[in-house]
């Protein structure tokens, strides 16, 4: 259940983080190929017009100072989460803290999140936020199969 809910929000994250290709950190040449593939996607997909794309990538730059700094700190908490599971000295205290300090900055996260939900989401016709309620359905569905398959994976 944890793992679903952490793929739906790194879904929403990045779906609402960047539908352009803009990035909020300098990107490597080997990376730029990569770069904004899976957004270009879900942005044919949702038919968006050129209007939308625009207004969406202003609503997005207005936010970068906010969410650049999140995504910062969620990155060095995931890190030192690692550290503390994997240190020689490992304890549940160390963890739950380590732990703790991973679910405040999402938690921080989620609610930005729902801000630029809330700024994006006026752009979308109703069609197509049916269409990425939809599109979030079936990521949700193939989560499901794929923890299943790891489950039952484990029982062999």
């Amino acid at each position: 259940m944890k793992n679903k809910i952490l793929t739906i929000a790194t879904t929403a994250a990045i779906f609402m983080c960047g539908l352009t290709s803009t990035t909020l950190a300098a990107d490597s040449p080997a990376q730029a190929p990569r770069r904004g593939h899976l957004l270009r996607r879900i942005a044919e997909k949702l038919n968006l017009t050129a209007d939308q794309k625009a207004q969406i990538k202003s609503v997005l730059s207005g936010e970068k100072d906010t969410l650049a700094p999140l995504l910062g700190q969620l990155h060095e908490a995931r890190t030192n989460l690692r550290a503390a599971i994997r240190a020689g000295d490992a304890n549940e205290t160390t963890v739950r803290a380590a732990s703790a300090k991973v679910a405040s900055v999402e938690a921080d996260l989620a609610v930005e999140r729902m801000k630029l939900y809330g700024k994006i989401a006026l752009i979308l016709t109703d069609a197509q936020r049916q269409q990425l309620s939809e599109m979030q359905q079936r990521a949700d569905e193939f989560v499901d199969n794929v923890i299943a398959r790891v489950g039952s994976g484990l029982d062999n």
